[in-house]
């Protein structure tokens, strides 16, 4: 098993941690969460987080790998590109190659860099259905271009459970703390961490079937208090990372947590 001594998130909103926490107490996050259990392989762990959520893929190499390559790490995450499917104006090539241009540039450098497909986000999200071909798509062009650098990939889209509503925080736009901690997981394993099993790609329990009136509440309430702030903002050409910098800009030990190490029970 390879040590790490300085790792570096790239990302949008899923690697800043929305879903695991709030502004208040601050937001824990799959990469957090990954870093921790680096950290119990190496206590030297240094540990930055450059993701900022909104940020569309260009934006985050034009931003965050400059950043990167300068820390130098020899480990990186790069998650992006779900910001650019669901905004008008999609276009496939150059969101592919922004993510190409990252892992190119940070494997350059000796880096490992982990990535990640996305989920059905129709099963998330039923009136997102136009968008399932850009996501099936670009999901392809990430394995293709990790193909090309040598970039590990876990590849969340063929897993049924992801879009388990309990992996979702209400808004479903971003992954809850359950979701947060199976991802972490996910990365854990594909680096083979020790602890890391395949205990995060376990169904969770069986929900009853909820009543048709029930499920007709839940979908008008999540238009009224997500969907339609989200599309004001777009139409206000605004962005909830407006004003926003990066949680750890600097590599520092992570703070480690003392909650159950993702994967392990508990789930998070």
């Amino acid at each position: 098993m390879k040590t790490y001594h300085r790792y570096v998130a790239l990302g949008d909103s899923q690697t800043e941690g929305l879903g695991d926490g709030d502004d208040v107490s601050g937001y824990r996050g799959w990469a957090d969460r990954l870093a921790e259990h680096l950290a119990a392989a190496n206590p030297d762990l240094l540990y930055a987080n450059l993701a900022v959520r909104g940020r569309q893929a260009a934006r985050i190499r034009d931003e965050q790998l400059p950043v990167a390559l300068e820390l130098r790490p020899d480990l990186a995450t790069v998650v992006a590109g779900m910001n650019d499917v669901i905004r008008p104006g999609y276009r496939a090539a150059e969101v592919a190659g922004a993510l190409e241009d990252m892992f190119a540039g940070l494997t350059a450098i000796g880096a490992h860099v982990v990535t990640a497909t996305f989920p059905d986000i129709t099963r998330v999200a039923p009136l997102t259905r136009p968008l399932l071909p850009r996501v099936v798509d670009l999901n392809e062009r990430i394995r293709e271009a990790a193909a090309r650098h040598g970039v590990t990939v876990v590849d969340m889209y063929p897993l049924a459970f992801v879009t388990d509503a309990r992996m979702w925080h209400e808004d479903r736009l971003h992954i809850s703390s359950v979701g947060h901690a199976r991802l972490a997981a996910a990365m854990a394993q594909a680096l083979s961490l020790p602890g890391s099993d395949s205990t995060w790609m376990s169904p969770l329990p069986a929900l009853p079937v909820p009543a048709a009136w029930r499920t007709a509440a839940t979908e008008l309430r999540w238009l009224v208090t997500f969907a339609r702030p989200w599309i004001g903002r777009r139409l206000r050409g605004r962005s909830s990372g407006d004003g926003r910098t990066a949680k750890r800009p600097l590599l520092a030990p992570p703070a480690m947590n003392d909650q159950p190490m993702p994967g392990r029970s508990g789930i998070g």
